[in-house]
């Protein structure tokens, strides 16, 4: 097998999961963009690996820690998102900003310093 196929194959993947995080607004969609992004990182890995016939099988290795990685990563972005869209009723990653670019001058008075916080 030649190394080109699966390396334009993972290039395409990489590619689409890169126009995935750049312009999507749903953070949910996001997320699957960049899981997208490191399948194709995971199949560079295992081709090389098949091509360079490493004894060790280190690219393999990396790409069962990379999936490792990934699972917790989507498990602890799941719950954020989960968490925001609970408090904001929202997932769009464009109005959680300018939510936040509010909150953040609110918090500020007329004179520029900022208002001491009221404990609830």
């Amino acid at each position: 097998m030649h190394l080109a196929y699966p390396a334009v194959l993972a290039a395409l993947l990489f590619c689409t999961g890169l126009y995935g995080v750049l312009a999507r607004r749903n953070a949910i969609l996001v997320l699957m963009s960049v899981e997208l992004m490191l399948n194709a990182v995971n199949l560079n890995l295992v081709a090389f690996d098949v091509w360079l016939r490493d004894t060790l099988h280190a690219g393999q290795a990396l790409t069962l820690f990379t999936i490792a990685i990934a699972a917790a990563e989507i498990g602890i972005g799941l719950a954020i998102v989960l968490m925001v869209y609970r408090n904001r009723g929202t997932s769009d990653v464009d109005r959680l900003r300018d939510t936040a670019e509010a909150r953040e001058s609110d918090t500020t008075g007329t004179t520029g310093t900022a208002r001491p916080e009221v404990a609830a």
